[in-house]
Formats: structure tokens, C-alpha cells, sequence
């Protein structure tokens, strides 16, 4: 009897669970007057919001540093993009403002701390359309399963690609959050195709040396990420196109190329490394087995070899 207790204690704590999450990202979704929500409740404003650091934390804080006087100009910055959202495609997928502004600030600070680079302390948030795009190297999207460009942000987003700028996508899930990401996509670079990076790519063993299979390196929410030391499980469920439910438990590290070789776009899909950065200081074995051994090692082997590329 206690067994069978326990068993239908943990199916009621898995339902509130992704309960909650799809609860998180319908809350995202609820932009007004240019008003939208952090998981934490805060209010960001869209039209003025200019940094991550100048938004409320809703999870444990990030310390904050200073650069060299004189210099402060001359860092990287974590710039993330503010984007619409396609009403009609999967339901799951969530908003620009997941994560933030913990992940930005996070994983600036991880980067600042564990590399050579300087790193700006706030973080930069931006539409594509914002005249200052120019000025950052690295812009990243998040969630972009629900991705829906302006017609204006098409040409804009292909000449900074083109020019040497690059895109990260994180956090989508399933073959219908890809379909709509890569629709979007082909918009912007009609004439090219992503390619699924293999674990030999000098990505994967820069700053960190990661000598293991791709999907040794998927980091799930932070929910599923807890249970994982029960079930074995670091993917998520998300929804079909065609109705029913997909389990997202292939992860894929896909880019684009320029003519020379040079990295466009780095997807990395069926993961959530926001959730990796964001949320390490909340719970132990999530932070040892999947902030510290995956989501860090992995973005700082991202940015560092795009920055030095």
C-alpha cells in the first residue's frame, strides 16, 4: 500500500510539474502594451527595456563585476533578441523573455570567470530593427519554436549574418517547434541548409574538452532535470503537429556556414541550456549534473570558439 502510495504521489507531482511549465509559458506569451512577464512576475517593458541587469532576479541573483577603465566598451555582452510570436503553431513553444534575466547575467558572469574574455556586466536586450545591432557580434534568440519574423527584421537579420554577425537559437523541442524555426529561417537564407555538427567539431572541445555523445550534454528544465536522478530522463514531451505527444530525446546541435566556412546560425535544439544557466543556484543535483557538467561547459565552448572564430 505505501509503495502504490508513493507511486501516486510521484504521477501527481510530474503533473504539477509540467503543469506548471506550460502554465510558465502561457504567462510569457501575455504581452500588453508592450508589457510582458519574467517567471518571476516582474513586469518588462518592451519598448524601453535596454539590459538584463536593470530586471529583478526570480531566482538566486548574479554577482556583479566591473571592467578596466576605459574599456568598458571593449567586451563581449550577452545580447538577447526581442521577437513576435507565431499564434498558430506549437502551443508549447514559449517566449523571448524565457529564462531572463537570470541566464543572460549567468552565464556573462560563468564566462567572465572561467576564460579570458571580458564580459559586459549587464547584458544587452534588443529588437533586430534596434540601429545598435551592429555593435554586437552574438545575438541569441530563445525558444525560438515560436519564432515569427517582421517583414522588416528579414533583410536586417540576413545582412548582419552575412556581415559576420551570429545567432544562437536555444530551448526549442520537437520536429513542429524545428518546422516553424527553420521556416522562418529559410525567409532569411533561402539559399542555405543547416548541418548537424559532429562531436569532433572544434566547438565541442575548446575552453571544455567534451569527449561524449551528443545527448550526454541535454539539459532539460530544471523540473524534469530534478527527476532525472530518479528516471534517467534529461528530455521533454512536447506537442505533435499532427496531435499527441513527441519525445524529444535526440539532441541536436545543427549550424549554418557562410561561403567561407564561418558559423551563421548555431541551433541548438531539443535542450535547454537557458534553464542550465539560469536556475544553478536552485537546486544541487541539478546544478552537478547538469548546469556544471553540461550548460556551462557547453555555452562557454559556444561563445568562446565564435568569438575566436
Amino acid at each position: 500500500m505505501k509503495k502504490a502510495r508513493n507511486v501516486v504521489l510521484f504521477a501527481v507531482l510530474v503533473a504539477l510539474a509540467a503543469g506548471f511549465c506550460a502554465a510558465q509559458r502561457w504567462r510569457d506569451r501575455d504581452s500588453r502594451d508592450g508589457i510582458i512577464y519574467t517567471e518571476g512576475g516582474v513586469p518588462v517593458n518592451e519598448e524601453t527595456v535596454k539590459t538584463a541587469r536593470e530586471i529583478a532576479s526570480h531566482s538566486t541573483g548574479t554577482p556583479n563585476w566591473t571592467n578596466e577603465a576605459g574599456f568598458e566598451k571593449d567586451v563581449f555582452t550577452f545580447a538577447r533578441i526581442i521577437r513576435d510570436e507565431s499564434p498558430y503553431d506549437s502551443p508549447s513553444a514559449g517566449s523571448w523573455i524565457t529564462d531572463f534575466p537570470d541566464s543572460d547575467l549567468n552565464l556573462s558572469y560563468r564566462l567572465q570567470q572561467m576564460t579570458s574574455l571580458k564580459v559586459d556586466p549587464d547584458g544587452r536586450v534588443m529588437r533586430l530593427t534596434d540601429p545598435e545591432l551592429v555593435n554586437y557580434p552574438w545575438i541569441y534568440m530563445v525558444e525560438p519554436g515560436s519564432l515569427l519574423l517582421r517583414d522588416e527584421e528579414v533583410p536586417i537579420l540576413k545582412k548582419y549574418l552575412l556581415n559576420g554577425g551570429v545567432l544562437m537559437a536555444d530551448d526549442f523541442w520537437g520536429e513542429w517547434q524545428w518546422e516553424r524555426f527553420d521556416r522562418e529561417i529559410k525567409r532569411v537564407l533561402p539559399e542555405r541548409e543547416f548541418m548537424e555538427l559532429p562531436m569532433d567539431h572544434p566547438v565541442f572541445h575548446g575552453v571544455f574538452d567534451l569527449r561524449v555523445q551528443k545527448n550526454q550534454l541535454q539539459t532539460p528544465n530544471m523540473w524534469q532535470g530534478r527527476r532525472h536522478q530518479y528516471d534517467g530522463i534529461s528530455w521533454e514531451r512536447h506537442r505533435r503537429k499532427e496531435g499527441g505527444w513527441e519525445e524529444c530525446t535526440e539532441m541536436h546541435v545543427r549550424a549554418i556556414l557562410d561561403d567561407q566556412g564561418r558559423i551563421m546560425i548555431f541551433a541548438v535544439h531539443n535542450c535547454d541550456n537557458g534553464d542550465g544557466w539560469e536556475r544553478e543556484g536552485e537546486d544541487d543535483y541539478f546544478f552537478h549534473e547538469f548546469s556544471e557538467k553540461r550548460a556551462y561547459p557547453l555555452g562557454i565552448n559556444i561563445l568562446f570558439y565564435l568569438m575566436t572564430h
